[in-house]
C-alpha cells in the first residue's frame, strides 16, 4: 500500500506526474485517482525540479483548529479579506518574507484580538480611578448648576420690580467695601388683600470686618412726598420695592446696595429648619397661648413667630415690637453663618423659601464665606430710629427725633456701635451732613416738647440685657 506522508508525490493514472504544483486548495476532482509515489523512489533531481516549480507563496502551514474549515468554506464561498473582517472570520497573515508566522504576537505566538483585528488593551487601575472621579466631580458640579438654577428662580423678583430697582439701587464702589441693604418684613396674614411691609430694617455689612448693623425705621414712620402731603413710610410698598427704597436712602442719606424682602409667614419654618432660636427675652409678658419668660428662650418656629409680632403685651408697643424682630433675624443669622458646610446649602434653601432679593446665589454664598473667614462669630449691633408717637388730624403716626437720629446713622456709618454715645464720631462722618439727614422726614423739627410728652417714644422700649 502507497504511504500517504507528507513527503508523498502524486501521479495520475497516466503514470506522468503532475505538471500543476501542489497547493493548499485541491479539489476534490484533482484528487480522485491519484496514486502516492514512495519518497525513496523520487530521485533528489526531481525533487529540486519540483520545488523550483512551487508557487513561491505557497508554504507548509501549521494547520490550527478551525483552520481547515475556513479553508474549505472559501472553496465553498469565496469572501474578500473585508468581509471575513466583518463577520468576524480569523484570516492567516502570511510574514513579508514569504513565511508563515504569529501576527504580530512575538515569540509567544499569535496575539489576541478583538473587534476589527485590534488588541486590547487594559486600561491602568489608576486611570479608572481618576476616570470615576472625573465622572463624580462632573455629577456633582451639575447638580450645584441644578440647585444654584431652582434657588435663584425661587428668589428671583418680578421682573417690572427687578427693573425698577435697577435705578434705585447702586452697587458699592469696591467689592470689599461696606454696603448697604433694606430689608422689608411682609407679613400678610390670612383674609389679607394685600401684603404690608410691616417689617423695614437697614442694614450695613461688612464683610472685611465680619460687622453687620440692623437699623429699624417704624413702618408708620412719617415722611412727606415730593408735592408736600403726609404718608407713612410703609405706604409706599404699595407702589413697588424701588419707591421704599429710595425713600429709605434719602431718609438715612446712604446709597442702597441691596434689596431683601422676608416673607415673614415663612420664618415659623425656617426657624424650625435650624432647630430654634435662642433670644435675650427683655421681659416677662404671655402673647395668646405663649409665654416668654426674661431672660435667655430658645425658641421654636411658632414661638418665634409669635415673638416678632407681638406689640400689644410689650413695652413701647410698635418700638418694642422692632426690637424683637432685630433679635429673630440677629439670631437667624448668627446660626446659619454658624453652620457647617454640609447644612448651609440646606439652610439656605429653606431660606429662600422666604426670600425675594435682587442678589444672586453666588453673591449670597460669596458674602457669607467672606464673613466666615474671620475665623469668628460676626459682630451685629441692633438700633431704632429714635422716635415718639405723633397724631396729625387723628392719624397716628411715628416721628423722627432728628439729632438722634443723624448720630445714629454717623456711628453706624463708621462701623461703631449705633447706641453707643460714648464713643467718638470720626471725622469723615461727623463732616457728612447727609448722613441721618432724614430731608423727606414729615414730622415737625422742633420735636423736644412734643416727644417728651408723647405717650410713646423709643426710650420705653424693654432694655435687652446683655
Amino acid at each position: 500500500m502507497a504511504s500517504r506522508s507528507s513527503g508523498a508525490h502524486f501521479k495520475r493514472p497516466d503514470g506522468d506526474a503532475a505538471d500543476t504544483p501542489r497547493t493548499a486548495r485541491h479539489t476534490r476532482d484533482s484528487l480522485e485517482g491519484a496514486t502516492a509515489t514512495p519518497l525513496e523512489s523520487v530521485s533528489a533531481e526531481d525533487l529540486r525540479s519540483g520545488a523550483s516549480r512551487l508557487d513561491p507563496t505557497v508554504r507548509r502551514q501549521e494547520r490550527r483548529p478551525g483552520q481547515l474549515e475556513a479553508l474549505l468554506q472559501d472553496d465553498l464561498e469565496p469572501q474578500t479579506r473585508a468581509s471575513r473582517r466583518a463577520s468576524g472570520t480569523a484570516t492567516l497573515i502570511s510574514s513579508t518574507d514569504g513565511t508563515d508566522g504569529p501576527s504580530h504576537g512575538g515569540p509567544g505566538g499569535p496575539s489576541h484580538v478583538g473587534d476589527h483585528g485590534r488588541k486590547r488593551r487594559r486600561v491602568p487601575l489608576p486611570v479608572k480611578v481618576l476616570l470615576v472621579l472625573l465622572a463624580l466631580i462632573l455629577v456633582v458640579c451639575a447638580a450645584i448648576a441644578v440647585w444654584a438654577a431652582n434657588l435663584q428662580n425661587s428668589m428671583s423678583l418680578q421682573e417690572e420690580e427687578r427693573a425698577q430697582l435697577q435705578e434705585a439701587l447702586v452697587s458699592p464702589k469696591a467689592e470689599d467695601e461696606p454696603f448697604y441693604a433694606l430689608i422689608i418684613g411682609s407679613d400678610a396674614r390670612e383674609g389679607d388683600t394685600a401684603s404690608r411691609a410691616d417689617v423695614i430694617m437697614l442694614a450695613r455689612v461688612d464683610t472685611a470686618d465680619a460687622r453687620i448693623t440692623l437699623v429699624s425705621i417704624p413702618r408708620d414712620t412719617m415722611i412727606s412726598r415730593e408735592d408736600g402731603s403726609l404718608e407713612k413710610i410703609n405706604a409706599l410698598y404699595n407702589l413697588g420695592p424701588a419707591p421704599l427704597v429710595s425713600a429709605v436712602s434719602e431718609f438715612a442719606g446712604v446709597d442702597i446696595a441691596h434689596y431683601v424682602e422676608v416673607d415673614f409667614a415663612g420664618v415659623e419654618e425656617v426657624v424650625d429648619a435650624l432647630g430654634g432660636v435662642t433670644v435675650n427675652v427683655p421681659e416677662t409678658y404671655s402673647s395668646g397661648s405663649y409665654t416668654f419668660t426674661k431672660g435667655e428662650m430658645t425658641l421654636n418656629g411658632a414661638q418665634a413667630l409669635a415673638y416678632a409680632r407681638e406689640r400689644h403685651h410689650v413695652s413701647g408697643g410698635d418700638f418694642g415690637r422692632a426690637q424683637a424682630q432685630r433679635q429673630i433675624v440677629t439670631a437667624i443669622v448668627r446660626q446659619v453663618l454658624a453652620s457647617g458646610p454640609t447644612e448651609m446649602p440646606f439652610l439656605i434653601t429653606r431660606l429662600a423659601e422666604s426670600v425675594s432679593t435682587d442678589l444672586s446665589v453666588p453673591d449670597i454664598i460669596g458674602y457669607a464665606l467672606h464673613i466666615g473667614e474671620a475665623g469668628e462669630a460676626p459682630t451685629i449691633y441692633s438700633a431704632i430710629v429714635p422716635s415718639y408717637a405723633y397724631n396729625v388730624g387723628g392719624v397716628s403716626y411715628v416721628a423722627t427725633m432728628y439729632d438722634e437720629w443723624r448720630a445714629i446713622m454717623q456711628r453706624t456709618d463708621a462701623g461703631l456701635d449705633p447706641n453707643d454715645e460714648s464713643v467718638q464720631i470720626p471725622e469723615e462722618q461727623a463732616q457728612d451732613e447727609t448722613l441721618g439727614a432724614a430731608t423727606n422726614g414729615g414730622g415737625p423739627r422742633d420735636y423736644r416738647e412734643l416727644a417728651d410728652n408723647s405717650s410713646f417714644t423709643t426710650d420705653l422700649v424693654a432694655t435687652v440685657d446683655e
